[in-house]
């Protein structure tokens, strides 16, 4: 339902800025800007992000059914079930959701979203099959969801390698190392307390010292990296996320021939699933990525951005931030759209991306996902009408790692 409204709201809104524009303004090229946008839309959903990510869904899925008659995925489970049995109580022990669950915020924590959305769609499909009413997001449902929307990253690989390939090259793009990681880290956190308060989770001496040794454990590596020379910090970033998912695929099979699996047929067997999935995903990002693309082109966020700008600056705080921040609100939103803001900030002679709002603009990036896309693929591959809180769980979350990627930016670079 509320999915629905938002759905609803992006239209209305685009087109009452738009008629506005052309009243008071006399734009009358603003609902041609529409028109086109939304064919373009249309036309992008599946060209841009269906078919690659047929691709991706296709290949990955066929791995995690090997990983599954392997025994890979149930000794994930067994293995964090202390940790995440508090976190989703109403999944059985050693569950394959938890494994599943588990290889999706591992791909999405070396910045593989390619590899983390065929794992993450997978274990909503295996979460919905615990589902006691169907078409109403569960509490496991919407906590997999929102922890996957803080979008915690470890290695921002895809960030850097913008802040070096644009038409001003970054003379440091590793320095956004650590406050992306410190960000996202704390989103990630804020999600769990978010979600776990509503769902009135118990948060006992077990759970809380999974959490301190996660954050230690984060804390280690990130001491790690930050001891290393700028140019070490790249070549890390560069090939240490792609080493390791081809080192998982290559364990996945390897593991798959050990236990006398036939690997080519189960590969087969998860491939032609993936390929249903992607057929039930395609309508929903279809209408959800056009309805964003109307509100965009109407204007209506470059007027939220402008009404936040002077809200800030009647505070007497600093609004240096300021021009960084539609990377932050379009984050949510598009993917695709917040990654072409912080292009046009990085190519802005101006600005660029070694200055400050260049570098607020890539914290902004790597603090949050894409919530609106990722509730719009997810319910929408297990047919889940009902979300109940997840949108707004969901942007709370968002909105702490926002707030927090302000700060840490005007502690490292201010």
């Amino acid at each position: 339902m509320v999915l629905n409204y938002v759905w609803v709201f992006f239209f209305v809104a685009g087109f009452i800025v738009a008629v506005l524009k052309w009243l008071i303004l006399g734009d009358l090229e603003i609902f041609n800007t529409l028109t086109e946008g939304m064919f373009t839309a249309a036309k992008d959903s599946v060209m841009s992000v269906g078919l690659p990510l047929a691709g991706s869904m296709i290949f990955f899925l066929g791995l995690m059914k090997i990983a599954e008659k392997a025994g890979a995925i149930n000794l994930l489970a067994r293995i964090l079930n202390p940790f995440l049995k508090r976190l989703f109580p109403e999944i059985p022990n050693q569950h394959p959701a938890m494994g599943e669950m588990v290889m999706n915020f591992s791909a999405n924590m070396l910045g593989l979203d390619n590899a983390a959305t065929p794992f993450g769609l997978k274990a909503m499909q295996s979460l919905e099959e615990l589902n006691p009413v169907k078409g109403t997001a569960t509490n496991s449902q919407i906590m997999f969801l929102v922890m996957h929307t803080s979008g915690l990253t470890l290695i921002p690989l895809s960030i850097i390698a913008l802040r070096i390939s644009g038409k001003i090259p970054s003379l440091e793009p590793a320095s956004i190392f650590v406050p992306c990681v410190l960000a996202t880290v704390i989103a990630s956190l804020a999600s769990v307390v978010i979600v776990g308060i509503k769902q009135q989770l118990k948060f006992d001496k077990v759970l809380l010292g999974w959490i301190a040794s996660l954050l230690l454990f984060v804390v280690g590596i990130l001491y790690f990296i930050q001891q290393l020379p700028n140019e070490t910090k790249q070549n890390v970033s560069k090939v240490s996320g792609n080493f390791i998912l081809l080192s998982l695929v290559v364990a996945i099979i390897v593991g798959g021939v050990y236990k006398k699996v036939n690997v080519f047929e189960a590969f087969i067997e998860g491939a032609k699933e993936g390929f249903d999935v992607v057929l039930k995903i395609l309508p929903y990002l279809v209408g959800m990525l056009v309805a964003i693309r109307v509100f965009r082109d109407s204007g209506s966020l470059t007027y939220v951005i402008d009404a936040i700008k002077y809200l800030v600056a009647a505070s007497g705080m600093n609004t240096d931030f300021v021009d960084a921040l539609p990377v932050a609100i379009m984050k949510p939103f598009s993917g695709s759209g917040a990654r072409g803001l912080l292009v046009d900030i990085y190519n802005n002679p101006e600005l660029g991306p070694d200055s400050f709002v260049g570098k607020m603009a890539s914290i902004f990036q790597g603090s949050a996902d894409t919530t609106f896309y990722i509730i719009a693929l997810y319910f929408g591959s297990v047919q889940i009408k009902n979300i109940r809180y997840a949108v707004w769980a969901g942007l709370l979350a968002d909105l702490m790692g926002v707030i927090a990627a302000i700060i840490i930016g005007y502690i490292f670079f201010h």
